[in-house]
């Protein structure tokens, strides 16, 4: 593990373990100290990347019970060779996709998410990959993401103004746009050509 990686990795682990505590400890005192621990890795991610410790809690001391990671699905959608990316408010590019909300499947999250970023319905069709983001993806984050790369075909819809992209475009794997890297790589990008391209395509599970 690099050295600089460290403190995040021990931030997390006292908060996982801060989390379970909480949920299972009977002692009002030793939810106390759980608790002391908990703010303390807070404290650690807030110091190292300057983000508000607010918003650290939010997103990283929100849950309570045992810790488990957090489902991102992503849809690769094909026409004519290309795969459908979105246009986001940054300038950058990515497939379809988000958060999994708790009330509803993974199928119907990917088709949710695409509807709200591209304005298309889409059935899906193939699992192309179960990723442990931090195993592909950068920056580090301080919980654990699953991304759910999924194949889908479009049955109608078109593009609807929204809050978090202006456009979508097919892209060959030969011009591909600069790409948010957090969320899909062009390595990424080229599994779910391959998995399209194949007719005989396994789930990839890390």
């Amino acid at each position: 593990m690099d050295k600089k990686e460290c403190w995040l990795q021990w931030a997390i682990e006292l908060q996982s373990l801060a989390q379970i505590g909480l949920n299972y400890c009977k002692d009002i005192y030793d939810k106390e100290r759980y608790q002391r621990i908990r703010d303390i890795s807070a404290e650690m991610v807030s110091f190292m990347t300057d983000i508000p410790n607010m918003k650290v809690k939010d997103l990283f001391c929100n849950e309570s019970g045992y810790q488990t990671p957090k489902l991102d699905t992503r849809a690769a959608i094909f026409k004519d060779e290309k795969i459908l990316l979105v246009h986001e408010n940054d300038g950058k590019w990515s497939l379809p996709g988000g958060w999994v909300d708790v009330n509803v499947s993974v199928g119907e999250n990917v088709v949710k998410e695409v509807k709200e970023e591209s304005g298309l319905d889409v059935i899906t069709e193939k699992v192309i990959a179960i990723q442990d983001r931090s195993k592909h993806n950068l920056p580090v984050y301080a919980y654990g993401i699953c991304k759910i790369f999924v194949q889908c075909s479009v049955i109608g819809g078109k593009f609807e103004e929204n809050n978090e992209t202006t456009e979508y475009r097919y892209f060959s794997i030969s011009e591909l746009p600069e790409l948010a890297t957090e969320k899909n790589t062009v390595e990424q990008i080229k599994m779910c050509f391959e998995a399209y391209k194949s007719d005989n395509w396994k789930t990839l599970l890390d």
